[in-house]
Order: structure tokens, then sequence, then C-alpha cells
């Protein structure tokens, strides 16, 4: 088995990357993550597992990154610390590594009150930084105490990043404390402003080892925009882009016209993209082949 992670290698070596999520289902059925899987494995590096995306119970991250990776496929295992302590973390890491999953992306996680179990009580044991050096550790072959490990991991360690954070300040102080704590990459929340997005550039470009891959959202229609503003935390999609929406007369291919355009925008200040289709996901290869032209 590659004891180097795919994505990894191709970042370090100038390819232009492109990731995107599978969301495992509510419930034991794998079948659609198959079928995304199935289209998108041919023109996507590496797929995301997204874990309880957006507060909602779904199929865990770890069981979903398996899969992938028994298919054949570069698995990104997403890990929030909403829903775990410190020990079940490093416990899922370790169950991770032993079925040679080789990326990780560590992340704080959105508010129980966003999701589907309201009752649930949040754990926030530790935090995004703090899981970072975890990952960092098992990498050297110790737990968080310390503790010699029998078979340490290779993760390629990833994180998140919102250019479009208002006020910014705050993800800039954070964005540095996870470089500093051993993050190797980041993946963005969603583009939508491409000045917004080269402020935040003005600042990132000055640490030269890090890799970013933008984060691209195709947008439906105006209703599914006023949403995300209304409800996602850290989506700020602009009125301008609303109103291309609405006079539309076909709003998801002027999403996907929007996506590309911003893309293409950003694509010389990134190093990759990663596509965010939610329910459209049999719309990505068409992006891409706007996107390549």
């Amino acid at each position: 088995m590659n004891n180097e992670s795919k994505l990894k290698e191709n970042l370090e070596n100038g390819v232009f990357v492109y990731t995107s999520e599978l969301s495992p289902e509510r419930g034991a059925d794998l079948s659609k993550i198959k079928s995304n899987y199935d289209l998108l494995k041919e023109r996507v590096f590496a797929f995301n597992i997204t874990d309880n995306q957006g507060a909602n119970m779904k199929m865990s991250s770890l069981a979903g990154s398996i899969y992938i990776k028994q298919a054949g496929g570069e698995p990104i295992f997403q890990q929030t610390c909403r829903d775990r302590n410190r020990m079940a973390l490093e416990s899922d890491l370790l169950g991770a590594a032993a079925f040679g999953v080789q990326n990780v992306l560590t992340l704080t996680g959105d508010y129980i009150s966003f999701g589907d179990h309201k009752n649930a009580k949040a754990v926030y044991d530790i935090d995004s930084v703090n899981l970072i050096e975890i990952v960092k550790g098992l990498n050297a072959g110790t737990d968080m105490n310390g503790n010699k490990l029998n078979g340490n991991t290779r993760f390629y360690i990833g994180a998140a990043v919102n250019p479009e954070s208002v006020p910014l300040e705050p993800q800039l102080l954070k964005f540095e404390k996870k470089i500093a704590a051993g993050c190797d990459f980041f993946q963005t929340q969603a583009v939508f402003d491409s000045a917004k997005f080269n402020k935040f550039y003005d600042f990132y470009k000055n640490f030269r080892n890090i890799k970013i891959i933008a984060g691209i959202y195709i947008l439906k229609s105006a209703k599914t925009a006023r949403f995300m503003n209304k409800f996602i935390p850290g989506i700020y999609i602009t009125e301008r882009i609303i109103n291309e929406l609405e006079n539309a007369p076909d709003p998801l291919k002027k999403g996907i016209e929007i996506a590309v355009r911003t893309a293409k925008e950003i694509k010389p200040l990134v190093n990759g993209i990663h596509i965010m289709a939610y329910g459209i996901e049999d719309k990505i290869p068409y992006f891409l082949n706007e996107f390549e032209k």
C-alpha cells in the first residue's frame, strides 16, 4: 500500500487539483455515494466525506472514507470537534489510518442548533487548532498525552478558512494558528466575491508552503442563495449574484456560469478548487468542461 497521500503528491508537484464532497446518507444505504463517486472519479482528485454536515445526522465520515478508499478513490476524512471528545477523535483517526486513509480535514463543526438533533449535547472538548496538533502528534507516533503508538499515522493535514468572513481579521489569526499547529493545506468556504478573495491572497501569499484549495459553490436559484445567506454560517452571496439568478431564464445554467466565472478569476491565486454542488453533483462534469475551456 502506498503510504503517501496522492492529494499531497499532486499539490506538491504543482498539479492544479479538483476536490469535491460526497455526503453520506441518513441511513445505511451506500448507493448514492457510490453513484456520485462513479460519476466523478475520473475528474475529481479527492473527495471530502462530510461529517454530519450542518449538524444533521448522517452515516459517519469514517465509514464513508473507508468505503471510498476501498473503491480505489482518494478520500479526505472530515472530522469535527462538535460530536466527539479528544479520545474519540484520536480513536477514529487511528481507525481511518489503519484502512489507508491519508487525508484529514480538521473542523470545529457547525453548532447543534443549526441541525436536526437540537436536543443533542455538543462536545467541543477541543477546537480545530488542537485537533491539528493531535494529528501532527499521531503522525509522529504519539497520542495527545505523549503515549507511544503501535503504528503511527501519515495524514496530510487540512483545515478550513473563510476568506469572505466579516470581519476578516479573526479568520487570519486562526489561519496563522492552524499553520503553526501543523496544517499542510486549506480548503476555503465558498467564494462568491473575487475582490474579497484578493484581499485574503495578499495575506496568505507570504506562506509559500501552504496549499490553498478554493471553495466554489454551484447555486441552483436565487431562492437557494437567499436561504444560504440567512441560514448557513459564513456564507456571503452578493445581491448582484442573486439578481443575476433571479433574472435568468435558466437559473441553474446561470449558477454554473457564475461558478465558472468566479473560479477562473481566482485560479491564478490558488492550488486547486473545491467544488460544492449539493444535490446536483451530476452538473460537476459540465462545470469542469466550462472551466477548462
